[in-house]
């Protein structure tokens, strides 16, 4: 996998992380994985088709999950389960729309389909064409764990093939 296409998740994971956990992050762990991903909690599954296709995974465990959304709403506890997946998916539409962003500016065209909740204890494996990433962010609330799975599709935008050819 292209450090093109993760390092604007890795930036906007971190950037939307601290803003929103008003914390410093770190990346804890940094791996690729070959195995299918196993499921820590509550994770919010985006899946990505254009230019690039694939998936990315913003997963928290339960816990972390419970004080992550009590910090985004002021220090309140959740009223309620469906709150906490809403602030789970809030989390991956915020890092992943900033990516976007980035990615966008920089040619690539595609479609970000709406998160859904990942709720298969394993994930599906990495192929020969799409490698898994995996990463731990530190935060102040707890470990948040992003899976990004990604690949070229060759229908790249014409202008940004004559740039790369």
């Amino acid at each position: 996998m292209k450090m093109e296409l993760i390092q604007p998740f890795i930036n906007a994971a971190d950037a939307v992380l601290a803003q929103g956990l008003q914390c410093t992050t770190s990346i804890a762990n940094l791996s690729m994985e070959e195995e299918a991903y196993r499921r820590k909690g509550i994770a919010a599954l985006v899946w990505l088709t254009g230019d690039i296709e694939g998936r990315i995974i913003l997963d928290l465990d339960p816990e972390t999950a419970v004080r992550v959304a009590s910090r985004m709403a002021g220090g309140e506890l959740p009223e309620s389960d469906e709150l906490v997946r809403e602030t789970v998916f809030e989390l991956a539409n915020q890092v992943i729309g900033n990516a976007i962003t980035s990615l966008n500016d920089q040619g690539f065209h595609f479609r970000v389909h709406p998160p859904v909740l990942h709720t298969s204890e394993e994930g599906s494996r990495s192929s020969e064409d799409t490698e898994a990433l995996v990463m731990c962010f530190e935060t102040i609330s707890g470990k948040i764990f992003m899976n990004i799975a990604l690949r070229y599709t060759g229908r790249r935008h014409p202008d940004r093939a004559a740039v790369a050819g």
